[in-house]
């Protein structure tokens, strides 16, 4: 495969924007598994995840992949129950199956490892191919919900009550 040249790094505060127009483009790929995400920008579910976002870039917690200049796609770490949380990845649909997902996720584990995080946890959809499978190849494992510490449970609520197809909605698990 001739994958792109991916430079990744933490995000300015200048470019939070950045993430909301990759985390929207990337949104319409959903529609294929029945998921429709109708969420309204002021919707406090949107507000309260934009605003880790945002907390995140302080911290170095929001990267941006960017191919030639082009942001293409983030990450977000945050944590629940305290331990290492990958709140959100997403990439532009354009830019997908060429491994900025993968090494958006490597960096995120680097990352944690170099802060002492034995775990990275994240939550998901089980039945969307580029979500639980690709998390599963790059070493996630999904963990019974009551497995999960309680952030974890609380998280697959909130997201249970907001997003489309809750009953897919999963925790999972990569030991670093």
């Amino acid at each position: 495969m001739n994958w792109p040249v991916v430079m990744c790094r933490p995000a300015r505060l200048v470019e939070l924007p950045y993430a909301i127009v990759i985390e929207e483009s990337s949104e319409r790929l959903f529609t294929d598994f029945g998921i429709v995400f109708e969420i309204a920008n002021d919707h406090p579910f949107v507000v309260d995840e934009r605003g880790r976002w945002r907390d995140a870039i302080p911290r170095g917690d929001l990267w941006l992949a960017w191919v030639d200049e082009l942001p293409v796609g983030f990450s977000v770490l945050g944590e629940r129950d305290d331990r290492a949380y990958l709140e959100q990845l997403a990439v532009r649909p354009e830019y997908g199956r060429r491994g900025i997902g993968r090494t958006l996720i490597e960096k995120a584990c680097e990352v944690c490892r170099s802060r002492g995080e034995t775990e990275l946890w994240l939550t998901t959809y089980a039945h969307v191919p580029w979500n639980a499978p690709l998390y599963e190849k790059a070493g996630f494992s999904p963990v019974f919900e009551d497995a999960c510490a309680p952030q974890i449970r609380a998280t697959l609520a909130a997201q249970r009550e907001v997003l489309p197809a809750p009953e897919q909605r999963v925790a999972m698990r990569r030991m670093l």
